[in-house]
C-alpha cells in the first residue's frame, strides 16, 4: 500500500528530556487528523554497518559486550554517523577502525530504520570486498574480538539463533546471493555455499 501521498502529522511540541553522547530523548506532542498525542522518541544521528567479506569467503564479524542485554553479542562492523558524515564514509571508517581493512569496493546493500516505534535511527549496511590489511584504529572504550567464519556458517548462525543482531541478519541474508553469484564464483563456488 502506497503511504507516501497520505499527509503527515503535525509536531506541535517537542519538550527534549536527556541529551546524552550519542542519542537525546524527547517527547513530541502530534496531531494527526483530529487526534492528539504523545510519543516518546529516541533521536539518534543514524550509522553504518559492514559485511566485510575476504578472498577466501570468510566474513568477518565482531564480538563485543552489549550492556542492554547484558550479553557479549556477535554482529557487523559498524558504528554511528558523525555529524554531516555520509555514511559510506562512516562505513569506511569503521572498517578500518575495528577490522583494519580497507575495501576495494563498497556496495550498499540496505537502509533501513531500527526500531521506527520509537527511534529515528536510519541504518546504512554495505558490502565491502577487494580487502586490503592496514591497521586496527580502536576508539578508547571499544573492546571487540574479530571473529572470521565462512559465510555458510554465518547463515547456519542465523537460523539456529546465535547471531542476534538485526543489522547482522540483514546484512548477511542480502549479501549471500550477491557473494554466491559474483564473477569469481566459479572459483570459489565450495567458499559460499
Amino acid at each position: 500500500m502506497d503511504t507516501s501521498a497520505k499527509e503527515t502529522p503535525e509536531v506541535l511540541a517537542s519538550r527534549e528530556i536527556y541529551k546524552g553522547r550519542i542519542f537525546s530523548v524527547a517527547t513530541d506532542t502530534v496531531r494527526e487528523g483530529e487526534k492528539t498525542y504523545t510519543r516518546d522518541v529516541v533521536r539518534h544521528p543514524g550509522g553504518a554497518g559492514i559485511v566485510a567479506c575476504f578472498d577466501d569467503g570468510t566474513v568477518a564479524l565482531v564480538r563485543q559486550y552489549r550492556h542492554p542485554p547484558a550479553r557479549y553479542v556477535l554482529e557487523l562492523p559498524a558504528g554511528k554517523l558523525e555529524v554531516g558524515e555520509r555514511p559510506e564514509v562512516s562505513a569506511a571508517r569503521e572498517l578500518e577502525e575495528e577490522l583494519g581493512v580497507v575495501a576495494g569496493r563498497m556496495e550498499q546493500l540496505s537502509e533501513f530504520y531500527t526500531t521506527p516505534g520509537f527511534c529515528s535511527e536510519r541504518l546504512w549496511v554495505f558490502l565491502a570486498t577487494g580487502l586490503t590489511e592496514t591497521a586496527q584504529r580502536h576508539e578508547e572504550d571499544e573492546i571487540i574480538e574479530v571473529v572470521r567464519l565462512p559465510l555458510a556458517r554465518a547463515l547456519e548462525m542465523i537460523a539456529s539463533g546465535e547471531i542476534e543482531d538485526a543489522k547482522t541478519i540483514i546484512g548477511l541474508l542480502l549479501a549471500a546471493p550477491r557473494l554466491a553469484g559474483s564473477t569469481d564464483s566459479e572459483s570459489h563456488a565450495g567458499r559460499y555455499s
